[in-house]
């Protein structure tokens, strides 16, 4: 149990940091354009695996937003969005580790 717990919340980390790479890189081509620029905005794309023993979120790449530019404050929240969610599979992690390690305990007592 607490071994899917720790994979679902591990690929969710992975998952965000590649989302946080997508929104790097839109931050920085907004800043590259200037006011005046245009850059596509790209949106990361995920997918939901079932592989029998537990479901894991993958990074799929990328996709453009249609008819959008590059917008800073729209990119640093996605970031803050994405950071927030990170740390909250961290926290998920965590928690997984805890209850394996105490699992463990309990096994070597009786």
């Amino acid at each position: 149990m607490s071994v899917d717990l720790m994979q679902t919340a591990a690929s969710g980390m992975d998952a965000q940091r590649a989302a946080l790479d997508v929104y790097a890189r839109n931050v920085a081509a907004a800043e590259a354009a200037g006011r005046d620029g245009h850059f596509a905005r790209l949106l990361p794309r995920f997918d939901l695996v079932d592989d029998g023993e537990g479901a894991t979120v993958r990074f799929a790449g990328t996709v453009q937003e249609p008819g959008s530019d590059v917008d800073v404050v729209t990119e640093m929240i996605a970031v803050m969005n994405a950071s927030r969610a990170y740390e909250s599979d961290a926290s998920l992690f965590d928690v997984g580790k805890t209850l394996a390690e105490k699992t463990i305990e309990m096994g070597r007592l009786g």
